[in-house]
């Protein structure tokens, strides 16, 4: 029978907090939510999102596990150093994730890995495998089969930059792009599932002033994440961690075939090829969350 007491106690679980943590001279924002006696889940987001991709699924875990979101610096609602001041890299952001891990201080925990997540995840996990108690993967890349065709022209762009080849390659840089994030390959019966709110907020923060050129000098250190991924898999070989892999099908960024690739290196890892997109969590909400709650309590 539930009380006065068990109603609060429940409650207060369930409630977000919105919190900031100084990692060398940088405040980091972060969500947090549930009881931190629980277990673990470190959610990383992707581009150009922040930790408000996922509020929804921490309200609705928060009553069996904690939960805890970042922004990573110049995302979201973390600091925007200017970039005399801070390198714009994936390897520097890992490495400030990685502290912030420890700032607030996350002794072993589950991590969920998206997009930019997955490459800035990875790394965290490579310097703190006796930390990592299981690995969810949702459309983030750790493998080249993930990059299909609709890479070439990037990678030509690196290989041999242009003016010409910038301003093609780098049209995602606006809100037009950040839209497209959300919706493009995804069939017009989920459209309704997407709420406006998620895409205009990202758009907001990334129009800040200056913004723009520091995700586009944050792209530009974007193949360094390919020359990792023998380092990545090495460690799903080395370490076998639980692993659940969701990948919406209909993501045109990240091909659906590496979903079947954690298999080769993590043939215990239990995969989900889902009717939705790159925004999974927007798709197909009520199937992500079911698959999380599954896979923590069974694994």
């Amino acid at each position: 029978m539930l009380t006065p007491n068990t109603l609060k106690i429940e409650s207060m679980d369930r409630q977000i907090n919105n919190k900031t943590v100084k990692v060398d001279g940088v405040n980091i924002f972060y969500r947090e939510a549930g009881n931190r006696e629980n277990p673990t889940i470190l959610l990383l987001h992707g581009f150009p999102t922040s930790s408000i991709m996922f509020k929804n699924l921490m309200t609705a875990l928060s009553d069996k596990f904690h939960l805890i979101a970042p922004d990573y610096p110049g995302f979201g609602f973390s600091d925007f150093p200017y970039s005399k001041d801070f390198e714009y890299s994936f390897e520097n952001i890992a490495f400030h994730m990685d502290k912030f891990t420890k700032a607030i201080n996350l002794k072993s925990f589950t991590i969920y890995l998206h997009d930019y997540g997955s490459y800035i995840g990875m790394r965290i996990c490579l310097k703190n495998p006796d930390k990592i108690e299981a690995i969810i993967i949702q459309n983030g890349n750790n493998y080249y089969e993930g990059l299909g065709p609709q890479w070439d022209e990037m990678n030509d762009y690196w290989e041999n930059p242009t003016k010409e080849k910038k301003k093609k390659l780098y049209a995602f840089l606006s809100e037009e792009g950040t839209k497209a994030q959300y919706f493009l390959g995804v069939p017009e019966r989920l459209h309704q599932n997407i709420s406006p709110e998620s895409w205009i907020i990202d758009w907001e923060r990334m129009s800040r002033p200056g913004n723009l050129n520091m995700q586009y000098k944050l792209n530009c250190t974007y193949n360094t994440n390919f020359e990792m991924f023998p380092d990545f898999q090495e460690y799903f070989r080395k370490y076998q961690p639980s692993a659940l892999i969701i990948w919406g099908k209909y993501d045109v960024y990240f091909d659906v075939a590496e979903a079947y690739c954690y298999k080769k290196d993590l043939p215990k890892a239990k995969t989900h090829i889902l009717e939705g997109g790159h925004m999974a969590l927007e798709t197909n909400f009520d199937e992500v969350l079911n698959l999380i709650r599954s896979f923590m309590t069974n694994r």
